[in-house]
C-alpha cells in the first residue's frame, strides 16, 4: 500500500524531468541501488525522430505503461513529447541546476557524449531559457541538484514515497 508522499498524494508513478546534466541518470542509479524501479529514458526508450531530435519511442512507453507492473515506478527523461505521458504520471519533479553546472557536468561525464562541444553547450543554453520554465510550468515540485547526490536523494524520496 502506498502512503501519501510530501506533495500530498498517493505515488506510484513519477516522472523525473529537467535539462541534461541535471543528474537524471544519477538518481535513477541511487534508486535502483535502493531497489525502486527506476527507469532511464535514455536506456533504450529513445529513437531518433525525422529531424534529428531524440524523443521517446511511443511503443516502447506505450508498452510499459500498457503492463500491469507500473506502479511503484520512477521515470527519467526529458523529450518533446514527454507531454503526452504525463497524465501517467502521479507527480512531476523537476530537477533543475544552475548552467555553470550542468555544463561542467556534461563536460566531465563518461556515459553520455552529448554536451561537450560548443555548439551542444549553446543548444543546452537555449534549452534552459526556452524549455525549463515549460517543464517548471506542470511540475509538482523542483529540486535543485547542485548539492550532494545523497540531499537531493533524500528531497526525491520524500516527493515520492512508495513505502
Amino acid at each position: 500500500m502506498n502512503r501519501r508522499s510530501e506533495y500530498g498524494t498517493t505515488v506510484k508513478r513519477a516522472l523525473l524531468t529537467g535539462m541534461s546534466g541535471t543528474g537524471k541518470s544519477t538518481l535513477v542509479a541511487a534508486l535502483t541501488a535502493l531497489g525502486h524501479r527506476a527507469i532511464d529514458t535514455d536506456d533504450g526508450y529513445c529513437v531518433e525522430a525525422s529531424n534529428g531530435e531524440w524523443v521517446w519511442d511511443e511503443q516502447r512507453m506505450d508498452a510499459l505503461f500498457a503492463t500491469s507492473d507500473v506502479a511503484n515506478l520512477v521515470v527519467a527523461g526529458c523529450a518533446s513529447n514527454q507531454g503526452q505521458y504525463y497524465d501517467h504520471f502521479d507527480i512531476v519533479i523537476l530537477l533543475s541546476a544552475p548552467i555553470d553546472v550542468l555544463i561542467t557536468r556534461l563536460e566531465r561525464r563518461t556515459n553520455n557524449p552529448f554536451g561537450k562541444s560548443e555548439d551542444e553547450q549553446r543548444q543546452v543554453r537555449r534549452d534552459l531559457a526556452l524549455i525549463e520554465p515549460r517543464l517548471r510550468a506542470i511540475a509538482h515540485a523542483e529540486v535543485a541538484t547542485n548539492r550532494p547526490l545523497a540531499e537531493v536523494l533524500d528531497d526525491v524520496l520524500r516527493l515520492v514515497d512508495f513505502s
